[in-house]
């Protein structure tokens, strides 16, 4: 039996959904996924370019397979999370995402270099076109005007920098770099692959695009241009709506690549993409070939990826505190008196501290800091599409209708139950010239 040509072989479902929730696969850290990919990369080539417009590219002088994604809708809360005692905590800053760029102009010149040579390289750079405000200051040694506090602060984003190269696999470290950050006198060898460096970017040249002429909101859709002549301002203005096809890209690209999908949200003026027979079918049809689990209302799409592979569209297990809150929070919206209501942090901490006054020994960490709690379970369900920010009220939160998927159920553990009191001792036994007590 053979797969139809718009759909995927089975056996590359794997290595697509990493290629989609990481954008690489790498010989050394994916082995099994990446034969798979480069066994089967024109296929997998094939798909991703018809169904979803993007480019994939096998590397294996780097071994690295790499899908360039790319979408002119460009989500906000989406980029490069920081490390932090193992796990992945908030959004790079700014300051890190620049100087990873600057690594690489480094690297690409020296693939070999010592940590203390490319914290000078850096600052030099910096230190050229900060006058201009085109770079930021980058001051490594503490000195008149910069204190040990800045010199640090310093350190610390290269390292960071570091880190989410390393993680991606475009370098090698031949020591701990945390250490780096406490200990000034430590050094490290710094090794890129060149090949890995020249797969990494998926825009054309910045410099080329001239981004410095177009607006700052212009430059998403400048950057996920095909090509140089589509770039320019009199390019980028809206031309009328948007053909079937500009359409159907952009309700796949969602699908696949955010947690939940408002089928509502289409600039057309007629019937929603996915609203239309085709466009159900060949959505449905493309979901199912990635192997992930779609459930559908007319008013919201739901991803979930039942083998969390796809690590950006799993939802939360509810191990940690934070994540029991969010199941916790889940299991009241949809009681509310006004489910699709502004939902305020009083709220959600009011229903935590009911939740501690049944449960006094529940969120003992949080104890005092509930808000800070109802921050966290809130991030947990806006990641996975449940919750929306507000855009004017800080520490507001709308509900999606992906709440009413969900049927979640408190499970409390079972209350120990007392022991019967022992019965009491019968009275003692008297007889003639002594007193006898019974065991």
């Amino acid at each position: 039996m053979t797969t139809p040509h718009h759909l995927l072989d089975p056996d590359l479902r794997e290595a697509a959904r990493r290629l989609i929730a990481t954008g690489r696969l790498s010989a050394e850290s994916d082995p099994e996924l990446y034969r798979a990919a480069v066994k089967g990369g024109a296929a997998l080539a094939q798909f991703f370019r018809t169904e979803l417009g993007w480019r994939l590219e096998v590397h294996e002088v780097a071994e690295l397979v790499r899908l360039h994604k790319r979408r002119a809708d460009v989500p906000d809360d989406r980029g490069p999370h920081l490390p932090r005692d193992g796990r992945a905590m908030h959004m790079a800053p700014t300051e890190v995402l620049v100087l990873v760029c600057l690594v690489c102009e480094q690297l690409w010149r020296r693939p070999r270099v010592t940590l203390r040579e490319l914290l000078q390289a850096v600052a030099q750079v910096c230190a050229a076109e900060a006058p201009t405000g085109r770079l930021p200051q980058f001051r490594i040694v503490a000195s008149d005007g910069t204190g040990k506090k800045e010199a640090r602060e310093s350190r610390r984003h290269l390292v960071d920098a570091l880190k989410l190269l390393v993680a991606e696999g475009s370098l090698t470290v031949d020591a701990d770099l945390d250490r780096a950050v406490t200990d000034e006198d430590s050094d490290l060898v710094v090794t890129a692959s060149r090949d890995r460096l020249a797969a990494k970017f998926s825009s054309l040249s910045p410099t080329l695009l001239g981004l410095d002429d177009l607006s700052p909101q212009a430059h998403a859709a400048a950057l996920s241009a095909e090509s140089l002549l589509d770039h320019t301002a009199a390019a980028l203005e809206p031309a009328g709506a948007p053909t079937r096809d500009e359409r159907r890209l952009t309700a796949l690209r969602r699908l696949v690549d955010d947690p939940a999908t408002d089928p509502h949200d289409d600039a057309a003026q007629t019937t929603a993409y996915l609203h239309t027979l085709t466009g159900r079918e060949r959505a449905l049809s493309v979901v199912a070939s990635l192997g992930l689990a779609a459930t559908v209302r007319r008013d919201w799409w739901q991803i979930t990826d039942p083998t969390g592979l796809g690590s950006g569209i799993d939802f939360p297990q509810g191990r940690r505190t934070e994540r029991q809150a969010a199941l916790a929070l889940l299991a009241e919206l949809p009681r509310r008196a006004d489910p699709a209501g502004p939902l305020p942090i009083t709220e959600v901490t009011a229903l935590f501290q009911r939740y501690r006054d049944d449960l006094p020994r529940w969120a003992a960490a949080y104890d005092r800091r509930l808000p800070a709690l109802a921050r966290a379970a809130t991030a947990e369900l806006v990641q996975v599409g449940l919750l929306t920010a507000d855009p004017d009220l800080t520490d507001h939160w709308h509900p999606t209708p992906g709440i009413y998927l969900w049927r979640t159920h408190l499970r409390h553990p079972p209350r120990p139950v007392p022991a019967e009191p022992a019965p009491s001792p019968p009275p003692p036994r008297h007889t003639p010239g002594r007193q006898e007590l019974n065991p």
